[in-house]
């Protein structure tokens, strides 16, 4: 049971559920990916959006995980249309991959939730040599998105509805390396932190989200690019804090919020028609939020995206 529970502009606030802020949408003939489907948030997503008709295409990396999260939802509703297709976002060859199977479908795409992600892992480097948390927080969603970009602005124009992408950060982006981003010590395992190196992932994700949400209507796409902090929830996404897990799932019922309502922010910016329009902005408990000044930096965004562009091309 989440502690604030004060309803804000949007008519919802930190208790509300995914269900609750999409009751009453008809999503019936959308297509959206949901990335780290399997369990969490991610599960929920996928189970709420499915719920309100849309087509869901889940990126698993584990893909016996997958299909069954899969079956869970379609045991509770058998008119869904879910999906399955394997994506390790740590692996720039495995999104690619994941990319070109989603384009081959000849599925449309309206909706792309980047919502996978490690938290605070030992310093590693993915497959590409990069540091793993930017690997697979920031960089794959980067990739997946630059990607599928061209197909969800053709389905935006042959259906005449606006297309969402939606980038899951975190508070956890107030607390990065004192520049922001380390641009220049990126993968260097002596100054890792592991709690610096998500903040930065999730800093990242938030002005990857400004920055496409300036291009795209600079160009007159009619995609909107936001992103949001989900909450405190209690994941696997704390099993790299030791005995820290065992606290945080022992307290979590009382201080934290539950799944359902950690993937409420999502599904709102996902679905509500509330949010027509509005792009390149932060949410946190369905409504508009304020990150950190790192996060506005607009130059600090052009710099990241550059950066970001040499690093899927080489």
């Amino acid at each position: 049971m989440w502690l604030f529970m004060g309803n804000g502009p949007s008519g919802f606030s930190s208790s509300s559920t995914a269900e609750e802020v999409t009751k009453g949408i008809d999503a019936s003939g959308l297509t959206a990916i949901v990335t780290g489907a399997s369990s969490g948030i991610g599960l929920e997503t996928t189970r709420v959006l499915a719920k309100r008709g849309v087509h869901v295409v889940m990126g698993i990396r584990n893909m016996p995980a997958g299909e069954r999260a899969k079956q869970v939802i379609m045991k509770e509703n058998p008119a869904a249309k879910v999906d399955a297709i394997q994506l390790d976002l740590s692996s720039m060859e495995s999104v690619r991959s994941f990319a070109s199977e989603f384009t081959s479908s000849g599925l449309p795409l309206n909706i792309l939730i980047n919502n996978a992600g490690v938290m605070t892992p030992p310093f590693a480097l993915s497959a590409d040599k990069i540091e793993l948390q930017f690997a697979t927080n920031y960089l794959g969603h980067f990739l997946l998105t630059h990607l599928l970009l061209e197909t969800m602005k053709k389905t935006a124009r042959d259906t005449k509805r606006e297309g969402r992408i939606v980038n899951v950060s975190s508070i956890a982006h107030r607390v990065s390396y004192r520049q922001g981003i380390q641009f220049h010590k990126l993968n260097d395992e002596k100054s890792y932190s592991k709690a610096f190196a998500y903040g930065q992932s999730k800093l990242a994700n938030i002005l990857h989200a400004n920055e496409l949400a300036r291009r795209l209507k600079e160009e007159g796409a009619d995609i909107t690019a936001n992103s949001l902090h989900p909450g405190v929830i209690t994941t696997n996404l704390f099993r790299h804090f030791g005995i820290f897990e065992g606290l945080m799932s022992s307290v979590g019922q009382l201080v934290l919020k539950n799944v359902e309502q950690g993937a409420s922010t999502t599904c709102y910016l996902a679905l509500h028609p509330h949010l027509k329009g509005i792009s390149g902005q932060y949410f946190s408990n369905n409504n508009l939020s304020k990150p950190n000044h790192k996060a506005s930096d607009k130059d600090l965004a052009a710099k990241l995206w550059d950066f970001t562009i040499d690093l899927i091309n080489k």
